[in-house]
Formats: C-alpha cells, sequence, structure tokens
C-alpha cells in the first residue's frame, strides 16, 4: 500500500533510553499502512544563534527544515524540566520558526504530548509547547491534552504499554491524520 500520510516525530529527549521516543515508537508500530511515522533525531541541531540563520544556515538546520517542510504532520513529545519544555525541543522549534514568517510549521497539522516520571505528566510543558506552536502558527489538533504520567511505569521493553494512555494517544493521532486528510490543498 502507498503511504498516504507522513508523520514526523520529534522526541524533545536526547537520552538513548528516551521515554518520548519510546512513545513515538509505538505509535509508529501501529499506525495503519497508508501512514507512516519517521521519528527525526535532534542530536545535531545547535543551539539557535541568528547570526547562523541567513543565507547559509547549518546543515543539520537546513535537514530538519527539509524533514518538517516533507511531512504532512508533525508529533511532538516532550518531556518537562524544571517546569518547562526541554531546552532541546525549544531550540529546534527556535530554528524551524525561521525565517520569521516563513516557517515550514505554519499551517501544519501538530499533535503534542508530554510524558514524565511524576503523576502530572509534564502539564506545564504542555502548555509551554502549545504556546510556542502557537507563535509559529502551526495547526494544533483540537484534542484534550496528552499527558502521559508515570511513565517510567507505562513503559516496557522501549514501548508504551499502558492501554489507557495509549488509546488516548491513538486516537488523537487519529485526529491528527483527520486533520491532514480535510485541510485544503
Amino acid at each position: 500500500m502507498v503511504v498516504a500520510v507522513k508523520i514526523l516525530g520529534l522526541s524533545g529527549s536526547l537520552r538513548r533510553d528516551s521515554a518520548h521516543s519510546a512513545v513515538l515508537r509505538t505509535v509508529a508500530e501501529q499506525l495503519p499502512a497508508s501512514v507512516a511515522l519517521l521519528l527525526y533525531e535532534l542530536h545535531e541541531v545547535p543551539p539557535y544563534n541568528e547570526d547562523l540563520d541567513g543565507s547559509a544556515p547549518p546543515a543539520a538546520v537546513l535537514a530538519l527544515r527539509e524533514a518538517v517542510h516533507r511531512a504532512d504532520a508533525v508529533l511532538i513529545g516532550s518531556p518537562e524540566y524544571n517546569h518547562g519544555m526541554s531546552g532541546v525541543l525549544k531550540n529546534a522549534l527556535d530554528w524551524i520558526s525561521r525565517p520569521h514568517g516563513k516557517s515550514t510549521l505554519t499551517g501544519k497539522p501538530v499533535l503534542t504530548f508530554t510524558a514524565s516520571p511524576a503523576f502530572t505528566g509534564g502539564v506545564r510543558a504542555h502548555q509551554q509547547l502549545n504556546e510556542t506552536l502557537t507563535a509559529i502558527q502551526a495547526m494544533q489538533v483540537a484534542y484534550p491534552q496528552i499527558v502521559i504520567g508515570s511513565v517510567t511505569s507505562k513503559l516496557e521493553g522501549g514501548r508504551l504499554v499502558d492501554e489507557a494512555a495509549n488509546a488516548f494517544l491513538m486516537d488523537g493521532v487519529r485526529r491528527l491524520v483527520q486533520l491532514v486528510d480535510n485541510r485544503p490543498a
């Protein structure tokens, strides 16, 4: 079957055993054959520096922007560090948001989730993430906040195994795909 919808997965954690990357891999395994999720690594993206963001930005930034451009939608997972989204993710979003008014995320369907070992699941990071995406003018899925509290107890073998959390997340992903299918060409 031909892939009709390409989702780019961005994990705000660089850890080898990242819960957010595990959740994204779990989503990828459950998608229908017509939908694919590519997990994009943010390891090489340098700290944002406007001096470098001219006619020849760093190669890692160009690759990230191109990956967002090629995707039909983006699924973003962020940890919560000190009551906010991860610096890695904020940095990537700052690069993606440029050049001003021409971001590859503007008008792009986006679904977000946070996960945390805390029972709150990263709700404060989720709010920051949504505010940043609003500023970039991404098309956020109208869906309740997806927060996965006590995430370490919901992972096994590098996959999300909690049925309730998984079902809620996958319903959001279905809405993301519907948004892609229904948006104007």
